[in-house]
């Protein structure tokens, strides 16, 4: 697996990468319309303006991804995506090791997540 920075040509393939992995979290909370599986193209490519945007690429397939950006010393994480084929093997916890090394100055980080997550 590499884990490197995501390009605005990969949008499409992370957003069917997200819906996939975001039917779990929707089942879970028995709520289809939660904001990952309702997202746009065109929302997706606007996170690339203004977010770090890694992706971990295996077999020339994408199989994770992660997005964040950074305001007043803290980084914020969002939608941190791995294929539910490849969850529970570390893909996740690479992710976001890697993504720490491009927030070197963020004095913390923050994730959100539902509470049956």
């Amino acid at each position: 697996m590499e884990i490197k920075m995501a390009d605005i040509k990969d949008a499409e393939e992370i957003l069917i990468l997200q819906k996939k992995a975001y039917k779990q979290e929707a089942e879970l909370y028995n709520n289809y319309s939660i904001q990952p599986l309702t997202m746009t193209i065109e929302e997706t490519r606007d996170d690339f303006k203004n977010h770090v945007i890694l992706k971990a690429v295996e077999s020339g397939s994408i199989t994770g991804s992660v997005r964040a950006y950074e305001k007043d010393g803290t980084c914020y994480v969002d939608k941190v995506i791995v294929d539910p084929a490849c969850q529970n093997t570390g893909k996740g916890t690479a992710i976001m090791k890697e993504l720490e090394k491009y927030f070197p100055a963020c004095r913390r980080f923050e994730l959100y997540t539902g509470y049956r997550s």
